[in-house]
C-alpha cells in the first residue's frame, strides 16, 4: 500500500478520479463537453488513435457486436436494430482518455500491486467499494485502476436506462459496458507491467490485444459462445473476470520471451501504412507462433467477454423488469446525443495525448 500523499503524486502523471459523469441530455451537458472541448490541447496527434485501446478498436468493436447474438429475442430486436451504434461506439471510453482526466483508471486494475511479501492480492483487496476505500483508501484504488467497481457503477446506469426506456442511455451504456467488460477480460490490463516495461518486453501490451485478434479473428476464431445467462451478483462476476485475466499472465510474459529469443530477428516485424505513415507491428509468422503457443487464450479471453457482456445486458434488463423494447425498437438516438458524442469526437481530434496511464499501442 502506499500513501495517501504518494498515491496522489502518482495519479497526477497516471490517472486522476473514478467517477463517471452522467450523460444528461440538455443544455447544460452539451455545455460543458464544449467546454472540455477547448481545454484539450490544440494540436494533432503524432500517431492514430485508431491503433490505441484494449482489445484494440478492432476487437472491442467485434466484441460489442457479437454479444447483441447472445440475447434473447425480446432484447434481439433491439439491439440489432442498433447494433451499428453499439459496435462503433465501444471505443468510446478510450477516447475519452484524451479529454477526461478521470477516464484512464477506469480500464484497469494493477491487483499485483497489493500482492506484497507473497500475499493474495485478490484476498487482499475487499471486492466491495467501501470496504477496499476503508483499508486502501480511494486515492490508492485510483492510482492503481478500477474496473471492476466501475463496470459495477455502469451496469446499475443500464439498468436504470431500461427502467426509464431511454434510448440514449440504454445504447451508451450498453456500449461503455462492453468496453470495460472487454478491458477486464485482457491479462495485461491487471498488472503494473502492462507494456512488458518492467521485464524488457516493451510493445507486449498491442502485440496480445491488437495485433493478434487482427489477423486471425475474422479467418480462425468461432464465437459461438451461446445464450446470455442471469448473473445472480455482477460485482463477483466482474472480479471472476479480473481473477481469470490475471492467471493468465505468467504465460502472457513467458511464451513471448521465449519465443522472442529463439524466433529469426529478421523475420520478427514488418512495417504496414497506417494512417499518416509507416508502422511497425510483428509480422504474421511471428504473431501466428506467439498465438500458438498459447494455446488460443487470446480467442478464449474475447469469447469470455462476449458472453459476459451478453449476460450483464440481459441481467440489468431483468432486473429492470423485462421492459419491452419493442415498443422503442424504432426510436433513434436523439440530436443531443448525437452532438455530445461530435463533440467528443472533436476532441479527441484536438487533443496531443491521452490524460493519465495511456493506453500502449506499441
Amino acid at each position: 500500500m502506499v500513501s495517501r500523499g504518494g498515491a496522489e503524486a502518482q495519479r497526477n502523471t497516471r490517472e486522476r478520479s473514478s467517477g463517471i459523469r452522467i450523460l444528461r441530455v440538455s443544455a447544460s451537458l452539451r455545455a460543458k463537453s464544449l467546454i472540455a472541448l477547448l481545454l484539450v490541447t490544440l494540436a494533432w496527434p503524432f500517431f492514430s488513435k485508431e491503433d490505441a485501446g484494449a482489445w484494440g478498436f478492432y476487437g472491442h468493436k467485434r466484441i460489442n457486436r457479437m454479444a447483441c447474438f447472445t440475447l434473447p429475442p425480446q432484447m434481439f430486436g433491439f439491439y440489432k436494430r442498433h447494433i451499428d451504434f453499439i459496435s462503433d461506439h465501444a471505443v468510446d471510453p478510450d477516447r475519452r482518455r484524451y479529454a477526461n482526466a478521470d477516464e484512464a483508471p477506469r480500464h484497469y486494475i494493477d491487483i499485483d500491486h497489493y500482492g506484497i511479501d507473497g500475499k493474495d492480492p485478490f484476498v487482499e483487496v475487499p471486492r466491495e467499494w467501501n470496504m477496499a476505500v476503508t483499508k486502501f483508501s480511494e486515492d490508492t484504488l485510483k492510482a492503481y485502476g478500477i474496473v471492476p467497481w466501475h463496470i459495477q457503477v455502469v451496469y446499475n446506469r443500464l439498468i436504470t436506462a431500461f427502467q426509464r426506456g431511454d434510448v440514449d442511455r440504454i445504447l451508451y451504456y450498453s456500449s461503455d459496458l462492453g468496453h470495460y467488460i472487454g478491458d477486464a477480460h485482457v491479462p495485461l490490463h491487471t498488472t503494473e507491467n502492462y507494456n512488458g516495461q518492467m521485464t524488457n518486453q516493451h510493445g507486449i501490451h498491442a502485440f496480445w490485444e491488437s495485433r493478434i485478434p487482427e489477423l486471425s479473428a475474422d479467418a480462425n476464431y468461432d464465437h459461438g459462445v451461446g445464450r446470455a445467462v442471469y448473473i445472480e451478483d455482477p460485482l463477483s462476476a466482474a472480479w471472476e473476470a479480473v481473477q481469470a485475466s490475471n492467471r493468465a499472465l505468467d504465460s502472457v510474459f513467458n511464451f513471448e520471451r521465449t519465443l522472442n529469443e529463439r524466433y529469426p530477428a529478421d523475420q520478427k516485424y514488418v512495417f504496414e501504412d497506417r494512417g499518416r505513415g509507416s508502422m511497425r507491428f510483428p509480422s504474421q509468422g511471428f504473431t501466428k507462433a506467439y498465438e500458438d503457443a498459447m494455446g488460443g487464450m487470446v480467442e478464449r479471453r474475447m469469447n469470455a467477454s462476449i458472453i459476459t457482456l451478453g449476460s450483464f445486458w440481459y441481467s440489468a434488463w431483468v432486473n429492470a423488469g423485462q421492459p419491452d423494447l419493442d415498443r422503442f425498437e424504432q426510436q433513434d438516438v436523439s440530436d443531443s446525443l448525437k452532438q455530445i458524442l461530435a463533440a467528443e469526437e472533436e476532441a479527441l481530434k484536438m487533443a496531443r495525448e491521452s490524460l493519465g496511464r495511456e493506453e500502449p499501442n506499441e
